[in-house]
């Protein structure tokens, strides 16, 4: 295949000896299986965002700290320095993330540096050694189904602990490894601290997991882990000690009830939704 221009950069530079083949392609980037440092690992070549995606993403920029205040000046302005300087931004997102959270030990994949806005990190394979299934691909039992909620509802509350919401979060964006779920692409990661819909996207993040899960195992469907992390979150009783139960009172003097278990199951039924328009999608492109 003809090595692309930004990866032969990285080629020229020896960080990496040869790009073996595409690995997935999206709108915001184009991953490719590569051999780096004797092994083989992936990189993800960020693609520069339209102006339409850009105002998209308002919601997911509030509370992120940008180095320097110029930058942070022009970015307010939404000049074309800005602009591009939220690009940077954008980009060194999943990079700070990814360390901070494995640091953490989160399951995410390891990176290994980031080189002309293209990422080095671990591949994520499964028990033959071929690239890792997604979640929303693969066919579970009910035990496993359970198994894999816990595991990913730890790797929630980890992220929580550390500060930061993944901000997407579905069966898409989980590989399933040899030893269960590892969780990918954080480009939109949310400051829970510093982000007015913090609260909203957990909850959506979440449900999303719920939703798709719930197929293979219906009573995950009657659990509250996001209301209830959210709830010691903002308490400053959650840590990654904290042992979850998946339940959860609301202060009915102040909640109407029904509408939040309407609200919970709109946006699990919205995000099978999505899951079945990802795979027809996934279906046309051939991957």
């Amino acid at each position: 295949m003809k090595t692309p221009q930004q990866l032969q950069a990285l080629i020229d530079d020896g960080v990496i000896e040869e790009v073996l083949r595409p690995l997935k392609s999206g709108k915001e980037a184009a991953v490719y299986v590569v051999r780096s440092g004797g092994e083989v690992r992936c990189a993800k070549v960020y693609k520069d965002m339209a102006q339409r995606s850009f105002q998209q993403r308002v919601q997911y920029q509030e509370g992120r700290k940008v180095r320097g205040s110029r930058e942070a000046r022009a970015i307010g302005k939404a000049s074309k320095y800005g602009r591009k300087q939220q690009e940077v931004a954008w980009k060194n997102t999943e990079v700070d993330a990814l360390y901070q959270l494995r640091e953490a030990g989160v399951r995410v994949p390891e990176p290994f540096g980031y080189f002309h806005g293209v990422l080095v990190m671990e591949l994520v394979t499964d028990a033959e050694g071929f690239s890792a299934a997604r979640l929303g691909e693969v066919e579970l039992s009910a035990e496993q189904a359970r198994q894999f909620h816990a595991v990913l509802v730890e790797q929630v509350k980890l992220m929580l602990c550390c500060g930061l919401i993944h901000g997407d979060l579905s069966a898409y964006n989980v590989l399933v490894g040899p030893d269960g779920p590892v969780v990918i692409d954080f480009p939109q990661v949310v400051s829970a601290g510093g982000n007015n819909a913090a609260r909203t996207m957990l909850l959506r993040d979440v449900n999303n997991l719920t939703a798709n899960l719930g197929r293979w195992a219906p009573e995950l469907l009657e659990t509250w882990y996001g209301e209830e992390m959210w709830e010691l979150f903002q308490a400053g009783d959650l840590s990654p000690d904290t042992v979850l139960t998946g339940e959860f009172t609301p202060d009915e003097s102040a909640v109407d009830l029904d509408s939040v278990r309407h609200a919970i199951n709109d946006a699990r039924e919205e995000a099978l939704i999505r899951q079945q328009g990802r795979e027809a999608a996934a279906e046309e492109e051939g991957y």
